[in-house]
């Protein structure tokens, strides 16, 4: 799921339109500010915002689940245009975003890569392919184009002095996620790249070889971040400070408490909520992958994607400035 999350090739110019007008909120025209916030869920998995408020972290501010969603892009779009009050979304998706004019501002990070949380590159145990050089010519299979993924893959083939022309000649290709492995398998792809509960299965498997990862590339880093709108944000600051660090405290917990506890938890709430979903993948759950305590955000995490996405000529650096995308101020853990 986490990899779905990274997919910001659903903005659309009419969504990106669409994304900076119709920002109504429930506490907007000077009223009582709303202490319930409308969300999207994922199915099969329990978020962060869920896990705070079963935690007893939200203090008296609820969620309201109004369905589920199977791309983070569509989630901060829904979020921009007042049909869910927050959502999130991987740190590239959210610069597009805001460069395109939405009103959107990110408050804390929620996923990332670390040694336990983290997408790798994989080829046959007995392949050829030791180096970046090697991958000249080959195919590379990602859940999708233009993402989290190709930008890794970028990363890697430029540290390891290839030229743009060289680059070029590397192919990613877009896979649904639960071919990839067999794809590998199969020789249709040379790389592939599998994370969470696909990548422990097809290791349990044998026969697959780590190239490298991000967090081989870039260290713990947060990938993803919940925003709202500026207006949600003006409108509703004690209801946003509830939320917010209320999931920074989930987040500490979930750092800190037995893996075996918060595996049991999140299936419990799962469980209980009867939406008729799997656990299965719960169970392989083994970090959010936060990299900031509490969930803290950073300039080095946006930065990246302002530099990707402007070298790719997708935005221009003058389109959005850091201290635009993002505030920490209604966090209580993010000192």
């Amino acid at each position: 799921m986490i990899s779905t999350r990274r997919n910001f090739l659903g903005l659309t110019l009419l969504g990106l339109t669409a994304a900076t007008v119709g920002c109504s909120t429930a506490g907007a025209g000077g009223g009582a500010e709303t202490r319930t916030l409308r969300y999207q869920g994922w199915a099969g998995d329990v978020t962060l915002p869920e896990l705070a408020a079963d935690l007893g972290f939200l203090g008296d501010v609820e969620l309201e689940w109004v369905g589920n969603t199977t791309s983070g892009p569509q989630d901060i779009q829904s979020a921009a245009t007042g049909q869910v009050d927050f959502g999130g979304a991987f740190n590239g998706a959210v610069v597009k975003l805001k460069a395109a004019g939405a009103p959107i501002k990110s408050v804390i990070g929620y996923y990332g890569s670390d040694e336990a949380a983290f997408s790798g590159f994989y080829v046959l145990q007995d392949s050829p392919i030791s180096s970046a050089r090697d991958l000249l010519g080959k195919k590379v299979g990602m859940n999708t184009l233009g993402a989290h993924h190709e930008a890794m893959l970028g990363i890697y083939l430029k540290r390891n002095g290839l030229s743009p022309d060289e680059i070029g000649k590397v192919e990613p290709i877009a896979v649904p996620p639960v071919n990839i492995e067999q794809s590998v398998r199969q020789g249709q792809i040379e790389v592939g790249v599998l994370g969470g509960i696909l990548r422990d299965k097809a290791l349990e498997k044998g026969g697959l070889r780590k190239l490298f990862s991000d967090f081989d590339l870039l260290g713990a880093f947060t990938a993803g971040t919940y925003v709202f709108t500026e207006k949600f944000l003006r409108d509703n600051p004690t209801t946003v400070r509830s939320f917010v660090s209320g999931v920074a405290q989930a987040i500490e917990w979930s750092r800190t408490t037995p893996r075996e506890e918060v595996v049991a938890r999140k299936v419990e709430i799962l469980t209980r909520r009867g939406r008729n979903e799997d656990p299965t993948a719960l169970r392989y759950w083994k970090s959010n992958g936060v990299a900031e305590r509490g969930g803290r955000i950073v300039d080095k995490e946006l930065a990246l994607w302002v530099d990707w996405l402007a070298e790719r000529g997708e935005i221009t650096r003058d389109q959005v400035k850091l201290g635009d995308l993002y505030t920490n101020e209604f966090n209580g853990l993010a000192a």
